[in-house]
């Protein structure tokens, strides 16, 4: 990613609608549906400056790694020990067989080859592991955005699901969220590239718009895995070794 998304991420991850969200709608989900073991142990992949670490230790024992050198020392602090810097897709140094939880939460978007990066993700679980994945959905929604995170692709349930099973891995079902704003979402990536206007910046709103976008997207926590929600600007999923 570019400097300036490490940037942004570190100045807004706690406050940006967005972040704050999304945390939310992850600990709902792995709640209902990780059956993660007591003291289970957790591996955050691409954790960036640590903003989910505190939620994701609620489940167990956390560790993280991130290639960024300041997004990691950030993470850090957070986590109050080392974070890892193995890339994907090998993982090299990273104990096998050793997790209950692998999270990868816009992450292998980010990997020329993402089936290779599941693969590495698979042998580090333990038996009966998971790994929770989220990506930027709709290819056709590729933007300004995308180039600036250094994107490869943005999936679809079928391309997903394809990356999952070529992994050797299966799926707990493939859901939208973002769904209640997509439409909002959809109508300023129109109108960005009609007038030229395709901007990557992802700083919060004004306060009031903020505050309204977080509740609308939070509301989510209550639906994704209970309703099926129509087509969200993300895709989320659980997989483990079939």
């Amino acid at each position: 990613m570019d400097r300036i998304v490490y940037d942004r991420m570190a100045a807004h991850d706690s406050t940006h609608w967005w972040y704050r969200a999304r945390r939310e709608v992850l600990a709902d989900y792995l709640t209902r549906y990780g059956a993660l073991p007591k003291d289970a142990r957790i591996l955050e992949i691409g954790c960036g400056t640590g903003h989910n670490l505190p939620m994701l230790a609620r489940f167990g024992t956390v560790d993280a790694i991130e290639i960024d050198s300041a997004a990691r020392a950030i993470a850090a602090q957070r986590l109050g020990k080392p974070v890892g810097s193995a890339p994907l897709p090998v993982l090299d140094g990273v104990e096998r067989a050793a997790y209950d939880l692998i999270a990868v939460l816009d992450v292998v978007e980010h990997i020329d080859d993402d089936v290779a990066a599941l693969r590495a993700m698979a042998e580090c679980l333990k038996p009966g592991g998971k790994i929770l994945i989220t990506v930027p959905a709709h290819p056709w929604m590729w933007s300004a955005h995308d180039v600036v995170n250094h994107h490869h692709r943005r999936y679809s349930k079928r391309t997903l699901g394809r990356a999952i099973a070529d992994a050797g891995l299966r799926h707990n079902g493939l859901r939208w969220f973002n769904s209640l704003l997509f439409p909002a979402a959809v109508a300023a990536r129109i109108a960005g590239k009609l007038t030229g206007k395709d901007d990557s910046d992802d700083s919060p709103p004004a306060k009031p718009l903020n505050t309204a976008f977080q509740a609308i997207f939070g509301l989510e926590r209550h639906l994704v895995g209970r309703l099926p929600l129509p087509p969200g600007l993300s895709l989320i999923t659980l997989a483990s070794k079939g």
